[in-house]
């Protein structure tokens, strides 16, 4: 007996993040179809959970397409990669029809999306859609960062408005509800239509770019506390706490904080921190987003930098044996306590900007390579909420694009301008104190090293390209020639004169 079409959703893939954005969008009255690879997880889930949309279980992926309303709209949440298309293939030939939307909200390369879309087209509507929140933002908010087809975003955009967080309208913070049942009432969601095909997992690409170098500055200013005054748990967890009350208001900000005050759970005493491994891993999103860099030519040296402080964690054993053999300076300082704090949290907030200007500068190139529209303003506004880079300071990134969505680079908006330097100086103060005393601060350097080669007028690349002349013929630029006009000299044959190439 054929199932009956009652579902206006369907979710295939039931770990937590599955299981929580079906919860979330059942809370907002959608009936949703569900299924996973392993039967009993589905039917656990369904027998347990009892939202108000309601869920239907599916043992195969014929029994969820058959329960799902025209224009058919299927969520994955299943590992980026091969599975993605092996299920999307799955779904075709269950009966997705031409109409039918596939939305991967998994942590795909945006350009897998838009190869994706060229592939299934005439078979279903390949969508792509970033996911940002982690399994709390799953269930009560996601940032949600759709790209695709316009005309299944029609279908979309309610559902996506339904379940994405939700800010103030005036202030832009969030608001938040973590009730089962009960959703957020009101309020502006954090989602936006980005653009077709591989947009939106573009942006979220970027978005967790940003997201590596958001944690290791805050990581590098724990270190930089304990290293130099010493502090203990209980005390980080009381600066970031007071930090949290102004500029660095922000999600990681705060369970940072959170994080401090954890006494360990195994020994009965002392912290977690202390006990935690220092070698973090990652999935790859942060290296896609140094690779698009360097693809690009867009100095997001930052982001890199944070990546790269992550590998270096992973060689652990490496690392212990080369303590006892290299040797550094003796950790000594003169700085007042308070003040030595309070010059921590100017330089993190200082960096913490480049980092944001390296991201949407980022965006600003990849809009222009794939033909993409965006909105800068909107996209800052999106984060704002749910997203795990949410923060006070996404309100003015949003003011600054809002003024000019043309706007460069974050940091020529004066507000920006003005932060860096109030804060500058104790910035400097900190990446020295950094080096002087052997602690490792490689994002806090790579951000002053980027702001201070923003602002040079002239940078040592002159030298960098008559090298390149010199071995390689490459060629260079004359100060008193028009940009594009290229010379050549015989640099062996001193006396023979230069040799123009070729003009604009």
């Amino acid at each position: 007996m054929a199932r009956e079409a009652t579902a206006d959703v369907g979710l295939i893939g039931l770990a937590v993040m599955g299981q929580n954005l079906a919860l979330n969008l059942a809370d907002h009255g959608y009936r949703v179809a569900v299924f996973n690879r392993t039967t009993e997880v589905m039917k656990h889930f369904v027998a347990t959970e009892k939202p108000p949309g309601g869920l239907v279980g599916c043992e195969t992926v014929q029994e969820l397409v058959a329960s799902l309303a025209r224009p058919r709209k299927v969520i994955l949440l299943v590992k980026a990669g091969p599975a993605v298309d092996e299920v999307t293939k799955e779904l075709i030939e269950a009966g997705m029809e031409p109409d039918d939307i596939v939305v991967d909200c998994g942590n795909s390369l945006w350009t897998d999306t838009i190869r994706r879309e060229k592939e299934y087209a005439g078979r279903c509507k390949f969508f792509g859609s970033g996911v940002s929140g982690g399994e709390v933002g799953a269930r009560f908010g996601p940032s949600l960062m759709p790209g695709g087809d316009p005309d299944s975003w029609k279908h979309l955009e309610p559902i996506w408005k339904a379940i994405a967080a939700k800010v103030d309208e005036k202030t832009g913070r969030p608001i938040e509800s973590y009730a089962p049942g009960k959703p957020v009432v009101g309020g502006v969601p954090c989602t936006t239509y980005l653009g077709p095909n591989g947009a939106g997992h573009y942006v979220k690409m970027v978005h967790n770019g940003i997201e590596y170098i958001d944690m290791q500055l805050i990581a590098e200013a724990y270190t930089l506390l304990t290293n130099l005054l010493g502090m203990k748990p209980p005390e980080l967890s009381e600066v970031f706490d007071r930090w949290n009350d102004g500029d660095l208001d922000s999600y990681l900000i705060q369970i940072t904080r959170d994080i401090f005050a954890q006494h360990d759970p195994v020994h009965q005493e002392g912290y977690l921190v202390d006990y935690v491994l220092d070698a973090a891993g990652q999935k790859g999103t942060g290296k896609w987003t140094s690779v698009n860099a360097l693809d690009m030519g867009i100095p997001a040296s930052s982001i890199a930098e944070a990546v790269f402080a992550r590998c270096m964690s992973a060689l652990k054993e490496e690392r212990v044996v080369a303590s006892k053999h290299l040797d550094g300076p003796r950790r000594a300082h003169d700085e007042r306590r308070d003040e030595l704090v309070a010059a921590i949290r100017d330089a993190l907030y200082c960096s913490k900007i480049c980092a944001y200007a390296q991201g949407f500068e980022l965006m600003r190139e990849g809009e222009k390579e794939y033909g993409w529209s965006f909105d800068f303003a909107a996209i800052a506004g999106i984060f704002r909420g749910g997203c795990i880079i949410r923060a006070r300071f996404l309100q003015k990134i949003m003011e600054a694009y809002s003024r000019d969505n043309g706007l460069v680079n974050l940091l020529l908006d004066p507000y920006f301008g003005d932060q860096i330097q109030k804060g500058q100086r104790s910035w400097r103060k900190v990446v020295a104190l950094a080096a002087t005393t052997g602690i490792a601060a490689p994002a806090f350097m790579s951000a002053l090293a980027y702001y201070d080669g923003y602002r040079s007028e002239r940078l040592p690349a002159n030298l960098l390209q008559a090298q390149r002349d010199y071995f390689g013929a490459h060629t260079y630029e004359r100060t008193d020639a028009p940009r594009g006009t290229f010379f050549h000299l015989d640099w062996t044959a001193p006396g023979r004169p230069q040799v123009e190439i070729r003009r604009p």
